[in-house]
């Protein structure tokens, strides 16, 4: 599940920068797993946008919460914090390099892709062998992070990470049957 809308707007956050949740990314939260959506266990971003409300939702469900590092956003280096428009007009160059080739144009100081996907990936694999089969895990996560898992279970290119929309508050449904992965749905 992709954190909500977060404190000071759109903008790149990767993992350097570590706003709240806004008063709309509670509600949209609390609106994306209902008073019926139960778990048997919740994994979490250690970056506040998601971790405040998975702490949240694990006391009221009752059920155990971690934190797991590897799931934090990609970082995005010397574009974090700054908003869209004042990458894509102040950096156009930069920026029309990244859209077109978003693996060898990364912002300056950025992590790369092939790098955070495995970071993700070893999380993700990790998740499956210390659960029980059959257990369900939600993982309050970044767009990036859920762009990175599912690059991971459809073995698509790096360079194909961008072409997923990933909205706030957003639940991406991942089954493991033991033997692999199916992504059963992407969606509000």
């Amino acid at each position: 599940m992709r954190h909500g809308a977060p404190e000071g707007g759109e903008r790149y956050r990767g993992h350097g920068v570590d706003d709240a949740l806004s008063p709309l990314g509670w509600e949209q939260m609390w609106r994306a797993v209902g008073p019926e959506r139960r778990c048997d266990r919740i994994i979490t971003s250690p970056l506040s946008r998601c971790r405040e409300f998975a702490l949240q939702l694990a006391q009221r469900d009752a059920v155990p919460a971690a934190v797991e590092e590897r799931f934090k956003e990609v970082g995005f280096g010397t574009w974090e914090g700054k908003t869209h428009d004042q990458v894509r007009i102040g950096m156009a160059q930069d920026y029309q390099r990244f859209l077109r080739d978003p693996v060898a144009n990364r912002p300056p100081g950025a992590e790369s892709l092939q790098d955070f996907r495995e970071r993700v990936a070893r999380g993700v694999d990790d998740l499956v062998r210390k659960h029980i089969h059959g257990s369900s895990i939600l993982v309050v996560c970044h767009a990036g992070v859920i762009r990175a898992v599912i690059s991971y279970i459809l073995q698509t290119p790096l360079s194909h990470m961008y072409h997923v929309k990933v909205k706030n508050a957003a639940i991406a449904r991942v089954v493991h049957n033991g033997e692999g992965f199916l992504l059963e749905s992407l969606g509000p």
